[in-house]
């Protein structure tokens, strides 16, 4: 097929190239996945995003590496099948619905359920149609033909058989107990859906009568709102100071109900008096000691956290306005007789914020333990979860052995309703996909599932499951890996383990790749309050998606946090335009050239022969780089190979072929230009996909799209390791003139002597047939090279691996100065062999170390000791 002719842009503008480009991937349909059973399936689930708002850098992270992952295997012909779809997220969504209505001067009780939930439907049409354009900015190559969302029918079908089947089998259960419950939203909270932080608050010190009047017993509080609710005062049995108060009563102070003394193991003798007052009803240890001891259970708060008719007097205060009263009031009792200023961790909703109280409630429970050990046992199996750092198995371990029973209900109308009817007039319970045949004498339960319950099945609910026969599920199940923040390893990670190990038998995903968070430039996390939020879609505006999704995914190794940094996303988009310019203007001198012309069997130079090394080697590093999920290290590779080798060395010295006469020699070099590029663009892809399909599609090429386009390999006949080693060299000694012309302010134009005492006649030999390049690039008057050269008194030198350069410089260089640099050379090739000498001479590195390492290490020394002897003659001979 015909090159097109170069439309390149003279300038790199982001805006120009991407727009319009995504569309056009879409409807070429590049991103499906096509059931090909010639080729290996390979797929991922994204996590999904909730339908509350925008993606966040987080987002932004999270989904680029999970599409470089999969352009690269894309392009390595697997079949691959990257499942978009959006989370529900219960009271996420639903308080911002409820945000939105109060500020239309309604609430959610004006509608009722049936037009709420039709208005959250409304809302989360508009936000998944934002979070599709956000991805479309991004480049994400997602098959859109299978897009599925956590409430879908489907989904809904697998949340419901999951329920039954659990319930079933003795693993749902419901009950009452102490659950966290979030006043603000009105719903319980699960474990991890509460954020403990460290607030000042205060020790309430009381005296509590005894009923008989012999005296008092001190118990103390952090809530003293909770003590209208107490049903007993415990003491450790084996406690002197109370030993003789067991069994008998007090009289519970402004409330005058008398309660009894017991014995319990329970409490710390250490702490405070040894004695605490005992509430079921308001705190999660105080149910368990009740239940211990019979003790009645006492509600003295509403839903809302107002308090309650059992409150007495207290009735309709707010709780925290109850606690102030309350304090006033046991104070001029008598009562209260010390108040200690205390720092305690108090737990907030993780979504309202709202100080968490732990509250009696009627609530569904999954039962932990059973599926917490089976999915334990998975990894002691060889198709366990690979955890990518390996660390955080560990993490997910510990939470894991030491898991509680999951409080599954919330008191929302946005969710998976429960499948559980309660008959009018018996109180039976049925559970159920549908509801029971004599629907008009059962009710069904108001609560809905904990979002989490269906995000749970998300990896293999969105194929199918639970028909195990369906398609999607039979090819792409187990999926092959999971992208992730560290933050949710206990949310998600965890629950899609257990669900994955009880419905099907099988892990998940083959490897969770586990990233951390990204904060701002101080290492502080991003957020409203602190106004140090950005917009990746603002980002992208200024400089375009590839260069903030270059940044997002080689900024830092797995499992570690990504500082955010505009500086480092412009010198992103910096790389991105000598991309750019680098490849327009190898475009500009192929001449036409058709993809079915390239050839490079001619004669090449060393230079030629040197790109395409390095270019196997780059191919190797990056594709191993990648299979390992290191792409802060791929990032490395790819801009040391196309920055300086490719863009810095092969294409100025590609200029003099270009440039020259030799026809055969034009023809090999536009060849290895074109073939290089394209092969690099490749490599680039997954990282940038816009720029690359530009200058791909001006390339000569084969192919509709870079996207499909073959994954770059290793050709081993194409590699020359001794060109390698005298372009190494040339490289070394081009530099080192430079930079002595710079030390002495001598510019490039000007022309100079220059003396080259090579090591010997093979070295020689390598200078005198690239005698060209040292001509073109160190510009001098007169070269001469050989194996013994006389060195001028004054002259600068540099010495490097098998020559020393002389710059006779007459007129131009300081005797003084060049002695004083040529001894921080001495002591920077000293501290060199120091540090090899004191590795070689630990015997624990010469045992463990692989030979093939230790002796690179003994070329080193030899090597430093070598070039520190030849400086340390030099000064002696410019002494005189």
């Amino acid at each position: 097929m015909e090159t097109k002719e170069v439309t390149m842009s003279t300038k790199y503008e982001p805006q120009s190239i991407e727009k319009g480009r995504y569309d056009w991937w879409v409807k070429g349909k590049f991103f499906e996945a096509k059931d090909d059973e010639s080729k290996q399936p390979y797929t991922i689930v994204i996590p999904p995003p909730n339908v509350t708002g925008k993606l966040h850098l987080g987002h932004a992270w999270d989904t680029t590496l999970q599409d470089i992952i999969t352009r690269m295997k894309r392009m390595q012909g697997y079949d691959v099948l990257w499942l978009p779809g959006m989370d529900h997220a219960g009271i996420a969504t639903q308080a911002k619905v409820e945000q939105k209505l109060r500020s239309e001067g309604k609430s959610r009780y004006d509608l009722g359920r049936e037009k709420f939930v039709e208005e959250t439907w409304r809302w989360k049409e508009e936000y998944a149609s934002h979070i599709r354009q956000q991805w479309a900015k991004l480049g994400l190559g997602l098959d859109y033909s299978r897009e599925r969302f956590t409430l879908d029918e489907g989904l809904s079908k697998a949340v419901r058989e999951v329920f039954v089947k659990l319930y079933n089998k003795g693993l749902i259960y419901r009950g009452e107990y102490i659950i966290n419950w979030d006043p603000s939203t009105k719903t319980a909270l699960s474990d991890i859906e509460v954020i403990y932080k460290d607030i000042q608050g205060a020790f309430y010190h009381m005296n509590y009568p005894l009923a008989d009047g012999s005296g008092s017993i001190e118990v103390a509080t952090t809530r003293p709102e909770t003590m209208l609710g107490d049903s007993a005062v415990a003491v450790h049995p084996e406690d002197e100071r109370y030993k003789h108060l067991i069994g008998k009563t007090v009289i519970l102070p402004i409330v005058g109900r008398e309660i009894p003394i017991v014995a319990d193991d329970y409490v710390d003798m250490e702490f405070g008096s040894g004695a605490v007052k005992i509430t079921p009803a308001h705190d999660p240890n105080d149910f368990e000691l009740g239940n211990r001891h019979n003790l009645e259970r006492i509600l003295v708060m509403n839903e809302d956290g107002i308090m309650n008719e059992k409150a007495g007097k207290y009735q309709g205060l707010d709780r925290f306005e109850c606690r102030k009263q309350i304090v006033k009031d046991l104070q001029e009792l008598g009562v209260l007789f010390k108040i200690e200023d205390h720092m305690h961790s108090v737990g907030h909703s993780e979504r309202s914020g709202a100080v968490v109280e732990p509250y009696l409630s009627t609530q569904w429970f999954v039962k932990m333990q059973p599926l917490a050990d089976a999915a334990v046992e998975l990894q002691k199996q060889e198709d366990k979860v690979n955890f990518v750092p390996d660390r955080f198995e560990k993490t997910y371990l510990h939470w894991m052995e030491n898991i509680r029973d999951w409080c599954i209900s919330r008191q929302l109308w946005w969710g998976h309703r429960i499948p559980a009817w309660y008959h009018k007039e018996t109180g039976e319970v049925y559970v159920g996909h549908e509801a029971p045949a004599d629907e008009e004498n059962w009710e069904q339960d108001k609560d809905v599932l904990d979002t989490w319950f269906s995000s749970a099945l998300w990896p293999f609910s969105t194929l199918g499951w639970p028909d195990t026969d369906a398609a999607d599920f039979k090819r792409h199940f187990p999926t092959d890996a999971l992208v992730t923040g560290y933050d949710i390893i206990f949310f998600w990670v965890s629950r899609m383990i257990f669900q994955s190990v009880e419905f099907t038998g099988t892990r998940p995903f083959k490897d969770v790749l586990i990233h951390g968070l990204v904060r701002d430039e101080q290492g502080r996390k991003m957020s409203k309050s602190l106004g140090n939020g950005v917009d990746p879609m603002d980002v992208i505006d200024q400089y375009g998606a590839d260069a903030l999704r270059y940044f997002l995914s080689t900024g830092s190794s797995p499992g570690q946090d990504l500082r955010y940094s505009t500086e480092k996303v412009e010198a992103t988009w910096n790389f991105a335009n000598k991309i750019w310019n680098a490849s327009r203007f190898a475009l500009m001198n192929m001449n036409g050239l058709k993809f079915e012309e390239i050839d490079f069997s001619g004669e090449k130079s060393v230079a030629d022969k040197w790109i395409l090394t390095r270019l196997n080697e780059t191919i190797d590093h990056v594709t191993k780089l990648s299979e390992r999920y290191e792409f802060g290290e791929v990032g490395r590779a790819l801009y040391n190979f196309i920055w300086d080798d490719f863009c810095d060395w092969y294409i100025e010295m590609s200029k003099l072929p270009l440039y020259g006469e030799d026809e055969a020699a034009k023809k090999t070099t536009r060849s290895i230009l074109a073939y290089v590029l394209d092969q690099t663009m490749r490599l680039l892809h997954p990282f940038m996909p816009f720029i690359t399909e530009e200058i791909w599609q001006n390339l000569p090429h084969e192919g509709e799209s870079i996207t499909i386009a073959k994954w770059p390999e290793v050709k081993p006949e194409l590699s020359d390791d001794q060109a390698a080693q005298e372009m190494k060299l040339l490289v070394e000694m081009i530099r080192s003139v430079r930079n002595i012309r710079a030390e002495v302010n001598t510019p490039l134009s000007k022309k100079i002597k220059m003396l080259v005492k090579a090591k010997d006649e093979n070295i020689l030999k390598a200078l005198e047939t690239n005698r060209s390049y040292i001509e073109r690039f160190c510009n001098p008057e007169e070269l001469i090279m050989g194996t013994e050269i006389e060195v001028p008194e004054k002259a600068m030198t540099a010495v490097i691996t098998g020559l020393e350069i002389i710059l006779p410089l007459e007129g131009l260089i300081n005797i003084d100065e060049e002695i004083a640099r040529l001894e921080k050379e001495v002591e920077k090739l000293t501290k060199e062999v120091d540090r090899v000498q004191k590795k070689l001479s630990n015997e624990g590195f010469i045992k463990k170390a692989p030979e093939a390492v230790v002796e690179e290490e003994r070329a080193k020394e030899k090597d430093y000791l070598e070039k520190r002897s030849i400086v340390e003659q030099r000064i002696k001979e410019l002494r005189g």
